[in-house]
């Protein structure tokens, strides 16, 4: 099971979440990647402080693992305020947000997770919240019914959701920086990974992460996982430095290929390649065949192959790629007229 799971960029387990927050960094100076959002929360913070105001709401959008969370606590900790963290699905009842809104102080940080999936009726609320600073509600009912206005104090709401196509055009277009969040590139991996190896206080060679990272996803919550499972390996099998060979050795036993390709994504891809002769082919069909959920491999499977050319989103289904073919070492009959796929 560890094998379909370390290269998921979602937390696997509390104690892996417990140990992700422990290598977060505090500041945006000590942020990575993503420097075009760093440089606009930079310029907002500051603005802010200057006014003495609230910074503008911040909705971040992208894969999971990549960073909304932390942004948030760096976002807070720069505003010298503090933060409640929530999520879209806690959110059940219209008195869970407004008791949230109601113990807000000024300048706060609201960080609401997965906000596409706030119910409608909750998502009223945050309207006028947003905009105007005040909730509005309704008691009693009948001939008895009243409105309480309930002024709020300014704060900031940090959205974050791996799906923006699902959020209401109201509510995006209420968020003054809206960024959508990519893949790290190879180079903030490794400056990633000799963060966490220094937190840690572990010896490295520079090429021992170098690996670790091209096998990341581009993800640095990956990143920060193969750097905790390579220093137990290295701490039990070798000397306790990660080399080349000790970083090698734990991928390989964690069946992580040289493009980063777990046991699941070969599966997948090899259940097109030879079940449905390359594609085209839906995702539910695909995901009936390997016995996953098929929100799984949307999430957390298909946005790494899609990125890597191994894999094509058709209007008829999903279908391999010539690469996607190759590194999984089947030969199978093209069924498409573009000569980039099968």
């Amino acid at each position: 099971m560890a094998r379909e799971t370390i290269l998921s960029a979602q937390p696997t387990s509390p104690r892996d979440e417990d140990a992700n927050v422990a290598l977060r960094p505090q500041t945006l100076d000590a942020c990575l990647g993503q420097r075009e959002l760093l440089e606009k929360l930079r310029i907002s913070i500051t603005a802010a402080k200057g006014r003495d105001e609230p910074m503008e709401h911040v909705l971040l959008h992208g894969p999971p693992g990549l960073g909304k969370t932390t942004l948030a606590h760096v976002i807070a900790n720069e505003m010298g305020t503090n933060l409640k963290v929530t999520s879209g699905p806690a959110l059940t009842k219209a008195s869970d947000l407004i008791g949230i809104l109601t113990n807000l102080d000024t300048r706060d940080v609201l960080f609401i997770d997965e906000i596409h999936r706030l119910s409608p009726a909750v998502e009223e609320y945050i309207y006028p919240a947003m905009e105007d600073y005040k909730v509005d509600f309704v008691v009693d009912s009948g001939m008895h019914s009243r409105t309480i206005q309930l002024p709020l104090k300014p704060f900031t709401l940090i959205g974050a959701t791996t799906r923006a196509g699902l959020l209401s055009p109201p509510m995006r277009t209420r968020f003054g920086i809206n960024h959508n969040l990519k893949f790290w590139d190879e180079a903030d991996l490794v400056l990633r990974a000799e963060m966490s190896c220094d937190m840690l206080e572990l010896d490295y060679e520079p090429e021992a992460l170098t690996l670790l990272a091209r096998r990341s996803r581009g993800t640095p919550r990956i990143t920060n996982r193969l750097v905790r499972r390579c220093r137990d390996y290295a701490q039990v099998k070798a000397d306790g430095v990660l080399t080349v060979a000790t970083v090698g050795a734990a991928l390989e036993l964690e069946g992580i290929d040289k493009l980063g390709l777990d046991d699941l994504d070969r599966r997948f891809l090899r259940t097109i390649a030879t079940t449905y002769r390359g594609g085209p082919v839906g995702i539910e069909a695909v995901a009936a065949t390997l016995g996953e959920e098929s929100d799984t491999l949307v999430d957390v499977v298909e946005p790494y192959l899609l990125q890597g050319g191994l894999l094509a989103r058709t209007r008829r289904g999903r279908q391999l790629t010539i690469e996607g073919a190759n590194h999984i070492g089947v030969d199978i009959i093209p069924q498409s007229d573009d000569p980039a796929l099968f």
